[in-house]
Formats: C-alpha cells, sequence, structure tokens
C-alpha cells in the first residue's frame, strides 16, 4: 500500500461496498439533493433551472447562468459547457450537492452557460444508454425554443465536460458526434472536450492502478466493479471499447476530431489511480493529432467535488482551453 500525502474527505463512500438486488438494480443511500434556484433577483452569483430532456426516461437538464447576465439584462452570449458528472456511471445525480456546486462555480468562474444532464444510472441502464441520453441532450439544445438557450448561449462554442465517468461519457459522445455529418447538429459547434480525471480502464493494469489499488476514495475493486455493472451484459473483461479507448488502436472517428479541428482538455492528479490511464490517453490522443491540453498534478481523485477550493487550477486551465479553441 503507497504513502499519501492528501487526506481523502471522510463520507458515506458508495464505492467501497456495492450491494447489488435482484432486477438489475444495487442499493443507493439517499443524499443530498439540490433544488435549482430560478430567481434573478436572488444575491447568488449563479441561477438555475431544470427542463424535461426525455420524460420516458426519466432524463433532463439543469441549466446554469451567471445571475448578472439575466438579472442586467446583459447582451453577452456564453459559450455552452455540457457537464456530465462523475459516479463510476452508477451513483449521483445532476443535482447531487457536490455536483451541483461545482456546476454553479463552473459557470460563475468561466462566465459560461453550464448545462448538466441527469442521465440515466447503471445497472438498470447499462451503457451505452448514457451516451445516447449525452447525444439527446445536444439535439435539444439544438432544436429549443428555451429562452435561455435562445437569449444566452453561443452555439457556436460548445464544449462537452465530464468528470471521471462523466469524462468517459464526453468521450464517447465527441466520438458520435464527430462520426456525424457537419450539418446534423448546426446551429450546434462543438469546440472541444474536457476529460476531468476521465475513467478509463482496461484488462492489463496501469502503474498507478497497482500502486493505489487500495486508494480510501476509489480503490481498484470498486474501479472494477462499476465497470462490471455498467458495460453490456455479456461483456467477458474489461477490454471493451467503452472502458478501454486504446483498444484496437483507439476509434477510427479520432480521425474525424482531427478533421474538425477539435481540442481536447485532460487532467489527472498524482494519487489518483487512474492518473496513468488519463496520462497515456492524453499522449496517444496527441499522437493521433489531436490538439491535446494537460494538466497533471498533486492531489486525489474529484477532489474539487469535496474540497471546492482546490477546483481554481482547474477553472483557470479550463478557461484557457476555452480561449484557445472557441470561435
Amino acid at each position: 500500500m503507497s504513502s499519501q500525502k492528501f487526506v481523502r474527505p471522510i463520507f458515506d463512500n458508495p464505492f467501497f461496498n456495492i450491494e447489488e438486488l435482484p432486477n438489475d438494480t444495487i442499493k443507493r443511500k439517499p443524499e443530498p439533493l439540490i433544488l435549482a434556484n430560478s430567481d434573478p433577483n436572488d444575491t447568488s452569483l449563479v441561477i438555475s433551472k431544470d427542463v424535461d430532456l426525455d420524460i420516458n426516461k426519466k432524463t433532463w437538464l439543469r441549466i446554469y447562468v451567471p445571475r448578472r447576465i439575466i438579472a442586467n439584462h446583459d447582451n453577452d452570449k456564453l459559450p455552452v459547457i455540457f457537464y456530465y458528472h462523475g459516479g463510476g456511471f452508477v451513483f449521483f445525480h445532476a443535482n447531487s450537492y457536490g455536483w451541483d456546486l461545482f456546476c454553479q462555480r463552473l459557470a460563475e468562474n468561466l462566465g459560461a452557460m453550464v448545462i448538466a444532464l441527469e442521465y440515466r444510472l447503471a445497472p438498470e441502464n447499462r451503457l451505452p444508454a448514457a451516451y445516447d441520453d449525452a447525444i439527446d441532450g445536444l439535439y435539444w439544445i439544438k432544436s429549443t425554443q428555451d429562452e435561455w438557450i435562445r437569449n444566452y448561449s453561443d452555439l457556436s462554442n460548445v464544449y462537452l465536460f465530464g468528470s471521471s465517468s462523466g469524462g468517459n461519457m464526453a468521450y464517447h459522445a465527441g466520438l458520435r458526434v464527430a462520426s456525424s455529418s457537419y450539418k446534423e447538429l448546426e446551429p450546434v459547434k462543438i469546440k472541444g472536450l474536457i476529460l476531468h480525471q476521465p475513467y478509463f480502464s482496461g484488462k492489463n493494469r496501469t502503474e498507478s492502478e497497482e500502486k493505489l489499488k487500495d486508494d480510501q476514495l476509489l480503490p481498484l475493486h470498486a474501479i472494477d466493479k462499476m465497470f462490471d455493472l455498467s458495460l453490456p451484459k455479456g461483456t467477458l473483461d474489461h477490454d471493451h471499447e467503452y472502458s478501454n479507448p486504446f483498444l484496437n488502436g483507439g476509434s477510427k472517428h479520432l480521425d474525424d476530431m482531427v478533421t474538425r479541428g477539435w481540442g481536447i482538455l485532460v487532467t489527472g492528479v498524482s494519487e489518483d489511480p487512474l492518473v496513468d490511464g488519463a496520462r497515456n490517453f492524453a499522449n496517444f490522443v496527441e499522437e493521433k493529432g489531436i490538439k491535446t491540453f494537460k494538466l497533471f498534478g498533486d492531489g486525489y481523485h474529484v477532489a474539487e467535488f469535496f474540497e471546492p477550493s482546490l477546483a481554481a487550477v482547474l477553472f483557470d486551465a479550463t478557461r484557457d482551453f476555452i480561449s484557445a479553441t472557441k470561435s
């Protein structure tokens, strides 16, 4: 077991003892869920509202806008960040306390519209269900007449941003968009992907997975278990295209990302079992010819969820990335 400089948060960690129940479900403990705040006269720096995406799938979106934009009737058009929360595809929601706070601060610090997706969780809905929901969200912003989208969003500057399993989602949603015709999503134009400590793994262990296999927050057995619960039924191991982006030399649609001129920002931290996978991925897509931006430092997995003050470096890197890639 490795020596660890960073103290993990003390909380009821759902990743440690995942209890499977009959009928393809798991036991999930109650957690704090935050209501949207759409009052422009409120003192908060960011306001938000929820809109239905697909009532049959129980998917929806939470839209965040800096309050000054609406309160001051500002005509500024904001870059759009489509955000996918983490949780190993099996835990948490768009309105979970930590993710809601993260999205508020993301909108505030970057001066952006953030749209967080409430997607279907596994094992009740295994992959590619979450990827399908991500694409549904992009088609929604293309066609909606929602006032906030029409008045405040710059649909020519859209970014897919995900944390942990959300980073995996951003990547696979990006591959789907890149493989489609240019006109299919117009006026929506993706400019890049932000993969925040992405959840990738395979049959062969990375050095960081082995070194940090007993991590206090995200141990190796939890990484494996959540992929067991989220990959399609019948999958033999984790060398699957949804979990291992290097399989068979990577997706052929990476070339489409190059053609579209997209950028990718990849982040990782020293005491995250996933860090070597993230670093290998960043080098891999860079070798494929994609404009690649990297942010690697010290810390533990998605520390920003637990300690919001640690997000400043990530926000600065994201701001620089958007400045370098937007129209």
